[in-house]
């Protein structure tokens, strides 16, 4: 079924293929392409959590990776430069070695949308009696038969820096350099736009001295 609307995708010029899968772009080779693809036989594959770790507490931790993260953290990019992108990388195949990669920008940034997701699809899904058809009802149920009062919602809206901070550890107002001084709001202003904190010094700036003799 994914594969017939893939065709219909690219029957309507909703695909386009770029580096090393231009040669796709004919409709001949695109099929070539999915005729291995039609005689796989797709199986979801599912396992146990290890029974020596904390069990579904690990796998949840282990899944919150890719859910709630980028595909490459900015630490880990060491230089963007003459269009190229050099960053490092971890090599599970050789020991889980720390390695460089350096890639065309294009390239680069092919690979890291290859993980946002097209329209249309989730990235979380929910099941069960938390299935968005009929959560609530189902909620109320859970809550009826455990006896369980219905939780008290609180508005109070907390600033990203405080949600980020109790999130990680690190705190946003901190200055990077220093690590002691505190990153405080002077001024915001548009791009382009010179800010009025400058233009004041420049006034009040005294006038060069000249040496006349």
């Amino acid at each position: 079924m994914f594969l017939k609307y893939l065709e219909q995708a690219f029957d309507a010029g909703e695909l386009q293929f770029f580096s090393s899968l231009q040669s796709l772009c004919t409709k001949s080779a695109f099929l070539r392409y999915l005729v291995p693809l039609r005689k796989a036989e797709w199986v979801v594959y599912a396992k146990a959590p290890p029974l020596d770790g904390n069990g579904p507490e690990d796998v949840l931790r282990y899944a919150a990776k890719y859910t709630h993260r980028v595909a490459i953290s900015n630490s880990r990019l060491l230089y963007i430069d003459n269009d190229k992108v050099q960053f490092r990388w971890k090599d599970y195949r050789d020991n889980k070695q720390h390695k460089t990669m350096e890639l065309a920008a294009q390239e680069f940034i092919r690979r890291f949308l290859l993980h946002v997701l097209p329209e249309g699809f989730q990235r979380i899904r929910y099941y069960g009696f938390l299935a968005n058809c009929h959560r609530h009802q189902k909620l109320a149920l859970c809550r009826e038969l455990l006896q369980s009062p219905v939780p008290e919602h609180t508005h109070e809206e907390k600033d990203y820096r405080d949600r980020y901070e109790e999130l990680t550890g690190k705190s946003l107002r901190t200055c990077p350099i220093c690590r002691k001084g505190c990153m405080l709001v002077v001024e915001v202003f548009e791009p382009g736009q010179q800010p009025a904190t400058a233009a004041r010094n420049q006034h009040t700036r005294p006038p060069p001295f000249t040496n006349t003799s």
